[in-house]
């Protein structure tokens, strides 16, 4: 079993930063993927971006792509989210999770934090 612990959301106005971080319990933390999902009222759950295990590789969605860097630190069980640049549309729930796959779909992680608002103002 792997617990995670979303914090670093709140309000921020256009143009601000705001970093995410997601601490996991276990001492399997460095065997997942880890990811971030947003969810925005009366929308869908969406991928942000993922990074494996050891963090060789990560992939964004297309809307944050050079604004959003995910980064891990296994030592401390902590993966983060750094948004730079925000915009009102990037106002949302946003979510850790954690699977043995890489994958950009919601379906592969196992594991699901319980989320963290961020509100971008404009």
């Amino acid at each position: 079993q792997v617990q995670l612990v979303e914090s670093g959301g709140g309000l921020v106005q256009a143009g601000g930063s705001l970093r995410l971080s997601c601490v996991a319990s276990g001492r399997t933390f460095s065997r997942y993927t880890m990811c971030w999902f947003r969810q925005a009222p009366g929308k869908e759950r969406e991928f942000v971006a993922f990074i494996t295990s050891l963090g060789i590789s990560t992939d964004y969605a297309d809307s944050v792509q050079g604004r959003f860097t995910i980064s891990r630190d296994n030592a401390k069980n902590t993966v983060y989210l750094q948004m730079n640049n925000l915009k009102p549309e990037d106002t949302a729930v946003y979510y850790c999770a954690a699977g043995p796959l890489t994958s950009r779909l919601r379906g592969r992680y196992d594991y699901w934090g319980q989320g963290t608002q961020v509100t971008v103002s404009s």
